[in-house]
């Protein structure tokens, strides 16, 4: 909840799922969840749409709270993975019914998370060309 976001307006709810029914509904929830069933954890960020100050940037917050969620679990000395579930509409049908969310909530991510099976070195994707200096 440290993450920034546009004019404070901190859009997130976090749902912090460990049952195990909850996970294999939220597994089925896209075509790229299927470790979400076998993870002992998954943390979902969902986005409210009221008392927004700032809708338009509201994907950029999530996203930037994603991403705090994910350097935190690192930290951890476990594994995680960020699942995209907006904007795609049948995935957040899926996962908004697996959590009997409020309507005024919008699915935006899927953190399965836990102890790896085995740590695979993090590639290096550092592209020079892709970085430019204005002088």
């Amino acid at each position: 909840m440290a993450a920034p976001s546009a004019v404070n307006q901190q859009p997130w709810e976090f749902y912090v799922v460990t049952d195990k029914a909850v996970l294999e509904k939220l597994a089925a929830a896209s075509p790229y969840a299927a470790m979400t069933a076998k993870a002992p954890a998954a943390i979902v960020l969902c986005s409210r749409t009221e008392n927004i100050l700032v809708p338009e940037l509201v994907d950029v917050d999530m996203a930037i709270a994603t991403e705090n969620i994910l350097l935190e679990i690192e930290a951890l000395g476990l594994g995680g993975v960020m699942l995209g579930i907006a904007p795609f509409a049948d995935r957040m049908e899926k996962v908004a019914e697996a959590l009997s969310l409020l309507e005024t909530l919008k699915p935006f991510t899927i953190v399965p998370f836990g102890y790896p099976a085995k740590k695979k070195p993090q590639p290096d994707r550092f592209d020079e060309q892709r970085v430019h200096y204005v002088k």
